[in-house]
């Protein structure tokens, strides 16, 4: 069965997206929503640097619902619009087309978001049938599948930590770099990311779960972070990170279970390698890493790389191919929004070269 699939923007993770999309024998590019102005009837394969695919960009919503597509891959940075964000899904969704995104990270396990943010997708499912689905790398598949999938084969688990270790030199995104997680700013500024209740907000959804896969009920989350400065001036390419301002940055979100710190995420991210060698260094290349302490106890380390030499497009590229690789499953399932722990085993089933 071949799914018909838009692509809602084209940004970071929607150029890789619009990619898969094109390349996926499962799945066929129908439309491409797109918010600049410029970029509106384009083609989608120029927008994304590969052959022409015979699909214009357009910003008009009710001409791609028209489309009657399968489902929609909602890509659209939603870090300080997620409100708007859900009003787009749920108009998706209740038009009858299901959805996966990467945009509105609490949604990682629904139960975790407020009730008035979740009760509009949760309407829009009923009333169109749909499903949706939000997923990644980081809040994703590095945090909640795979440690699950070891927890799945302990005779007892006491701890789960899991961990984000990365350098985040070539991630180009300033509004998020300096913006939203401070970077470059004074260490007595209070960025968006380290607002109290934010971290929770973004990656309770993670830790909670972990906890529903292995049966027990979070009762706390508690946010814990420390920050340390450039010692020397460091010239991104992007921005510029001056000396004593804000270089690296360490933070947990712990789920606290029967009065404990028992499901920890935690994510260790510096602008450069050498920036707090005291911290939590990656085995290798930058990457995740899940810790269970049961038994058997389990350290499991995943390096990442992009086909570009660029561990930071290994995570793009990444969280595009856990959500877009999901679409099949996501349109067999029953309405409703989705988790981890509602879908099968998504494998990349018919993404092997000859």
């Amino acid at each position: 069965m071949t799914y018909r699939v838009i692509q809602w923007s084209t940004g970071n993770v929607g150029h890789h997206a619009t990619r898969l999309i094109a390349n996926h024998p499962e799945l066929e590019l129908v439309g491409l929503w797109v918010h600049s102005p410029d970029k509106v009837g384009k083609d989608a394969g120029e927008l994304v640097g590969i052959e022409p695919l015979g699909v214009a960009a357009t910003n008009d919503i009710d001409e791609l619902l028209s489309l009657g597509a399968d489902c929609v891959c909602y890509t659209a940075t939603a870090d300080l619009r997620p409100t708007e964000a859900i009003d787009d899904m749920a108009r998706i969704l209740a038009s009858g087309t299901n959805v996966v995104s990467s945009s509105v990270v609490p949604l990682i396990y629904p139960g975790h978001l407020a009730l008035d943010m979740r009760r509009p997708l949760e309407d829009a499912c009923i009333e169109g049938g749909t499903s949706c689905f939000t997923s990644g790398i980081d809040p994703g598949f590095a945090n909640d599948l795979l440690p699950l999938v070891l927890t799945g084969t302990c005779e007892y688990v006491d701890t789960v930590r899991v961990m984000e270790i990365v350098n985040y030199d070539t991630y180009a995104q300033p509004e998020v770099l300096f913006g939203t997680m401070g970077f470059g700013q004074s260490l007595e500024d209070t960025p968006l990311l380290l607002t109290p209740g934010v971290l929770s907000f973004a990656w309770g959804g993670v830790v909670k779960a972990i906890a529903a896969g292995l049966g027990v009920e979070v009762t706390e989350l508690r946010e814990v972070h420390e920050r340390v400065p450039a010692t020397e001036r460091l010239d991104l390419g992007f921005g510029v990170i001056e000396v004593g301002t804000t270089a690296g940055i360490r933070f947990e979100v712990q789920g606290i279970v029967n009065g404990e710190a028992k499901i920890i995420l935690e994510h260790v991210t510096r602008l450069h390698d050498d920036i707090a060698p005291d911290w939590p260094q990656p085995a290798g290349l930058s990457g995740y890493r899940v810790i269970v302490t049961g038994n058997p106890n389990y350290t499991l380390d995943l390096q990442m790389m992009g086909d570009d030499g660029d561990h930071n497009t290994a995570g793009l590229v990444g969280t595009a191919g856990r959500i877009v690789n999901s679409i099949p499953a996501v349109c067999a399932a029953k309405p409703g929004l989705l988790s981890v722990l509602d879908l099968p085993l998504v494998s990349g089933q018919g993404t092997m070269r000859s």
